[in-house]
């Protein structure tokens, strides 16, 4: 009974959602879709409590590929890109910055975590020529499965499926490993959430 009561409310939201998504696609034809994109994440992060949570997942089911409405978007959080893919599960706290990403099912991202897209936005080896003006490039970053990003921890690489990048942390560098807790400035290994791997 409760989960058709919830399943009927986030409908209720989807078309509740269909009006914004529609001013999105159209002022979307006008511009620059990403910055369109941008300033609809920055209005919706705006809208408190349940109704804003429940109104930014409606919203992101239909503007992002593959993203779920079973997910859970905090105030003040902003999406930057559209080709990003939230699985069904997903908690993201209050605060966080959301670049080109996928996150995969039941992932818990805490207050303000910052998604990087990639560790490449921004080329700076012409130093005569100012940096705004080199160009860089966007990576989607992959964020495994029933993975834990503490509290404002960076994420600049892909973390694989179970894994942990405790508060704080500067992930630089990809976690290939499955199941691993990482943790500092750069992050480094620091253990597993395996039985197997934590036996000496």
């Amino acid at each position: 009974m409760r989960h058709t009561l919830k399943r009927t409310i986030k409908n209720l939201f989807l078309l509740l959602a269909v009006p914004f998504y529609g001013l999105y696609l159209l002022l979307s034809l006008l511009g620059n879709p990403d910055g369109t994109f941008q300033t609809f994440s920055q209005l919706l992060s705006l809208i408190p409590g349940k109704t804003g949570i429940y109104l930014r997942a409606a919203f992101y089911r239909l503007a992002c590929p593959e993203t779920s409405d079973d997910i859970l978007v905090g105030f003040l959080t902003v999406f930057s890109h559209r080709d990003t893919s939230i699985h069904k599960g997903v908690y993201i706290g209050p605060q966080c910055n959301i670049g080109k990403c996928t996150i995969g099912e039941n992932t818990l991202l805490g207050s303000g975590v910052h998604i990087l897209s990639g560790n490449e936005q921004h080329n700076f080896s012409d130093s005569q020529t100012p940096i705004q003006q080199q160009g860089g490039k966007y990576t989607k970053v992959k964020i495994g499965e029933d993975c834990w990003i503490g509290n404002c921890a960076i994420v600049m690489a892909d973390v694989s499926d179970k894994s942990i990048v405790a508060a704080g942390s500067v992930l630089t560098r990809p976690i290939a490993e499955f199941g691993v807790i990482w943790g500092g400035n750069p992050a480094a290994r620091i253990s597993s959430r395996t039985k197997e791997s934590n036996k000496c």
